[in-house]
């Protein structure tokens, strides 16, 4: 039953953040929007690393993040190795080409691999800057994966959606994002739920620089 609960609750979560998306965006004007080349890149190299895991069966202990590993490499190659079965992987990609589509079509292409790249690396050492971490997982299930820089670059939307409307029901629908998240975190130690929060933060953070800066 917990792990359940675990599973929907991370996909209701991905389902409110691609709705916030997709009201960010404007849902009837996606057909008229150029290829996003950033997300088109980033969900090609999670492609890529699930065709070189299929061809290559050392792929995963050279590329994983394991902590008992050395390699500089590894925190990066690591979120582009899916260890989550076949339905696993198969959300992970999807839901990586969604959120990464979204995010470049509002906040462009730079800043959304900007994005991506906080999230592989902002994580763990916020994690450890405020106790959070307990030190390097030992379970192999978190050595690998998208989902984690995913799920943080879909809380950024969440925030641009917060920034841009005052409909009661859809600034519960951005709101709920990061509350959502906290929730997971603290009655079922979600990690989705915690880097959603972190990159909702941020998504503020770069919201307020930038509306800063216009002023200016």
């Amino acid at each position: 039953m917990g792990a359940i609960l675990f599973n929907v609750t991370t996909a209701v979560l991905m389902v409110m953040m691609v709705n916030c998306g997709l009201g960010v965006v404007g849902r009837d004007t996606l057909r008229g929007r150029s290829l996003p080349w950033a997300a088109t890149a980033l969900t090609a190299l999670a492609v890529g690393g699930i065709l070189l895991q299929l061809l290559w069966s050392g792929a995963m202990d050279a590329l994983d993040a394991d902590p008992a590993k050395s390699g500089w490499w590894r925190e990066l190659t690591s979120v582009f190795m899916q260890n989550g079965g076949f339905l696993g992987d198969i959300w992970n990609l999807v839901t990586l080409a969604a959120i990464a589509a979204l995010a470049q079509w509002y906040w462009g292409g730079p800043l959304t691999l900007g994005f991506f790249l906080a999230g592989i690396l902002l994580p763990g050492r916020i994690d450890d800057l405020l106790g959070f971490g307990g030190g390097p997982s030992s379970d192999p299930r978190n050595f690998a994966g998208s989902s984690g820089a995913t799920y943080f670059l879909g809380a950024t939307l969440a925030l641009a959606f917060l920034t841009r409307t005052r409909l009661p029901k859809e600034l519960a629908l951005a709101v709920g994002v990061p509350a959502l998240g906290l929730t997971m975190w603290l009655t079922q130690d979600n990690g989705h739920g915690l880097v959603s929060v972190y990159g909702f933060t941020l998504g503020g953070a770069v919201w307020a620089v930038r509306r800063f800066v216009a002023r200016r």
